[in-house]
Order: structure tokens, then sequence, then C-alpha cells
């Protein structure tokens, strides 16, 4: 078992968070499940910012609408194209000083192709980020993942891990590979002078899973437990303890990261650094989770998992082999993996102790909040889910 290293006590810095009143920002991956609710937190800053530019492939008319009922005097551009389109991009960044890159691909299954997954999580990291050097954008946050540092094959676990956990990552996840590539890309760019004289400032954030409204895969296990008679498939064992993190305390966390940038107090302390984002939800494991936080509305769970876990090992790599020898004539992908499996089943919490400590992170939603939003969603989503599948049955 790998625990985490002892973090020395140290003071926190309590000085004024600087504003980011005029500034102009673009976020990518801005119709995304984290990316829109961290526009709509910029438009909502008392001492509004200059412009916000929301840069994705597509942007719904509903989501503009929910965007504009937010922002005061805040200036609102729509970037629709590719984070792959290197002259799209120097439209998207001219004349910005913050960007926030949230864009990518999350991809558990391997249902993308490989290289569109390296190209969208790695290459356009590096394409945005060659487009900041050239227009001197100061200021660039990175959405990094949990993924970054495991869990490793071997399923070794962390409880109360830290940014100097020793842990080997080891792991067949694509989605992985490219995130930390992409993290350690934009961290060792950080000090490199600009033309203009300042230098850049980067910084990542390794999020926990992100539940909260609107979370696809939350509405996938809502969609898994209604066909299953409202009852929540197990995954995972009961002592897989992990921490999710709320989608507005993670969303919170690139608001208070983006204005400790500006602060000369702060930036020295978090410039070319990671920093993992959780908050105070309960740590139990991803089956339970869910089952946390629908257990009111009268779901379920099954009490254990399907097999034996080594046996569901073994039942995975069958579904592995499988696809392998059909690949040829026919495209299978199963709905489980080992490394996926490995994932669910090992525990994997960590601490926010530090972002705390160096730019004054703290939740802005208690467990209580965050738990009634989401299953307040929830009971307005379970029904018309379960008459769509159910006429998708028909």
């Amino acid at each position: 078992m790998k625990q985490g290293l002892p973090v020395q006590a140290a003071p926190e810095h309590n000085c004024t968070a600087m504003s980011l009143a005029g500034l102009k920002c673009l976020v990518t991956g801005a119709g995304g499940f984290l990316g829109r609710r961290i526009v709509c937190q910029l438009l909502e800053e008392e001492e509004g910012l200059a412009e916000v530019r929301v840069l994705d492939k597509t942007i719904s008319s509903e989501l503009l609408q929910n965007f504009a009922k937010r922002k005061n005097k805040t200036l609102l551009t729509v970037m629709q194209g590719d984070i792959r389109d290197g002259k799209f991009l120097h439209t998207a960044v001219k004349g910005v000083s913050l960007v926030i890159h949230t864009a990518c691909i999350i991809d558990p299954l391997g249902l993308v192709e490989q290289q569109t997954l390296w190209d969208v999580n790695v290459r356009g990291t590096q394409l945005l980020l060659e487009t900041c050097i050239f227009y001197d954008v100061p200021h660039f946050i990175y959405t990094s993942s949990l993924e970054v540092a495991g869990p490793n094959c071997r399923g070794d676990p962390i409880y109360d891990g830290d940014e100097d956990t020793v842990y080997q990552s080891t792991t067949g996840f694509l989605y992985a590979e490219t995130k930390r590539a992409a993290e350690k890309y934009v961290l060792d760019l950080d000090g490199l002078q600009l033309k203009n004289g300042t230098s850049l400032v980067t910084c990542a954030l390794r999020s926990m899973y992100i539940f909260g409204e609107g979370s696809t895969f939350l509405l996938q296990h809502l969609d898994e437990c209604i066909l299953n008679n409202n009852v929540f498939l197990r995954n995972s064992r009961k002592e897989a303890f992990v921490n999710p993190v709320y989608v507005g305390n993670i969303a919170w966390a690139h608001i208070q990261l983006a204005k400790a940038m500006r602060d000369p107090e702060k930036v020295e302390r978090i410039r070319g650094q990671f920093y993992y984002i959780s908050d105070d939800t309960p740590h139990v494991s991803y089956a339970d989770f869910n089952y946390e936080l629908a257990k009111e509305l009268g779901f379920g769970i099954e009490p254990k998992l399907p097999m034996p876990l080594m046996m569901f090992y073994c039942y995975a790599l069958l579904l592995e082999i499988v696809s392998f020898l059909l690949w040829p004539f026919v495209r299978y992908i199963p709905v489980i993996n080992r490394q996926l499996l490995t994932l669910l089943n090992t525990p994997f919490t960590f601490s926010y102790k530090k972002a705390r400590r160096d730019f004054g992170y703290r939740p802005r939603y208690t467990w209580e909040e965050a738990k009634q939003q989401t299953s307040q969603w929830i009971a307005e989503v379970a029904p018309l889910r379960a008459a769509y599948l159910k006429n998708k049955t028909l």
C-alpha cells in the first residue's frame, strides 16, 4: 500500500484575492460539462471581465441563452471551431490574457480512434499553447485529470494522497497517457520568456471524478439503472473508496487559480505546479456514490459484484480477446475492460490541502448543497429517460 507522504504544516496565505475585472479570457471546451460551468461562473463575477470567449466545436443555442442570462456587461464571444485547427486558434487567442483549457476527449472504453484521441488531447493542447506564446498570452490553466496519477495496472491504492505522493503510474489507458503528456507539455513551458518581456505562467488542476447536474456519465449510469428495474449496477467493490468532486467546485477552483495568477504574492508559489482538486464529498466507491445521489428517489443498488473480482478481470480479458479477433471484420467495443475495472476497484483518494494553502481554494458548495442539486436534477430527468428507454425498446 502506498500512502501519501506527510505534509509539513504551513501558514495559509490570506491576502486579498486579485480581481478578474477587465480581463479577456478564452475557455476551450466551453460546451462541455465542466467548461460551461466555468463560463457561467466567469460571467457571474461581481466585477465583470471585459470579454469571455467560449470555444468548442458546437455550442447549442440553449446553452448560449443560459450564458446570456448570467452576464452583466461582459462581452460574450462565441468561437465555434476545432482545437486542431491552427488558423482558427489564431483568431480565438489573439487579444486574450488568460486561457482556461478544458477541451479534451474522455474515452474510457476505447470508442475513439487512437490517433484522434492523441491529436485532440495532446496535439490540440500543443497548438493552443504555441498560439498563446505567439500572442504573448501570460496565463494558461490546464484542466488535467486524476488519471494522470493512476491507478496503475496493479491497482496499488492511495488513501488521502497529495502532490508529493510517490506512485508508479503504469497504465494501459490511452486517455491517461494523453492527459499525462499534455500536462507535462503545459507545465514544462512555465517561465518561458515572451516577446513582450513577461514570462508565461502555467498551472494544471487534476480533478477527481466530476459529478453534478448535466453529467453524461451519471446519465449513462441512470439509464443502466432504469433498464435494471431501477437498481444501480455494481461494478466496484464497496471498499474501493474514491472522492468525487462537484462540478461547481472544480469550476470554482479554476476561477480562484486565475485570480491567484494575477496576485504577485501568490503567483511565484503556484507557477508550474499541478494541484489535486477535490471537495468534502464522502469517500465511497463509484457504484455506491451513484446510489448515494439517488437512493432518496427510490433507486436501489446491487449488493455485490456480478462475480468475484478475479473472475470479473478474466471476463473482461475474454471480451478484449473477442474484440481483437473480430477487429478485421466488425468493430466490437466491450462494455468493460481490465483498465476500467481496475479504475473502478482501486481505492484512490486525494486531498486538496495544497490548493487551499497555495491559492486559497475552498469548495464553493458544501456536500449537502451538491447532493441536493444533483439529486434534484436526477429526479427531473429520470422520468424522461425512463420514457425514452421504454419507447426505444418497443
